[in-house]
């Protein structure tokens, strides 16, 4: 399931993301980074495709790097702690002007989701973007598409 988190504030930190200050159509939480990392311990490198609502709902689904098949129209949104964060350009038309928030919570991650048996999840949040944000975003030109 997919929540929207409130917009970031003075009282609400901004998620934590390397290049902070920058720009992102995806960032993480300290919880996500920390989970990303012990993922990566276990099973090298990482990616993500937020799952389109089939089996799982709409969840970031965690695979090694390569386990899952992308497609021409697959977008690459960005990266959370060095791992590629993709999903379906249909998706991406939906979401565009949405800052993506991933986070780790207690539960059971997809069925298919390399965190699963660790008791926590990834979820998504969203945030609409601020104006200064979207000029930023609109200067980046669209996105990759594709495997690379």
């Amino acid at each position: 399931m997919t929540t929207t988190a409130p917009p970031v504030s003075a009282s609400s930190p901004a998620p934590a993301e390397s290049g902070a200050g920058a720009a992102t159509r995806v960032s993480a939480t300290p919880e996500a980074i920390a989970l990303i990392e012990r993922l990566r311990a276990q099973h090298g490198p990482l990616m993500f495709h937020q799952s389109g609502g089939c089996c799982d709902g709409s969840a970031p689904m965690c695979f090694a790097l390569g386990e899952f098949m992308l497609g021409d129209s697959d977008v690459l949104l960005g990266e959370i702690a060095g791992t590629p964060f993709y999903m379906s350009e249909s998706q991406f038309a939906y979401w565009e002007h949405t800052h993506l928030i991933i986070d780790a919570v207690p539960g059971n991650g997809g069925m298919f989701s390399l965190e699963r048996p660790t008791g926590l999840r990834f979820l998504t949040r969203s945030r609409l973007y601020g104006d200064d944000e979207w000029a930023a975003i609109e200067a980046l030109g669209p996105p990759p598409r594709g495997a690379g």
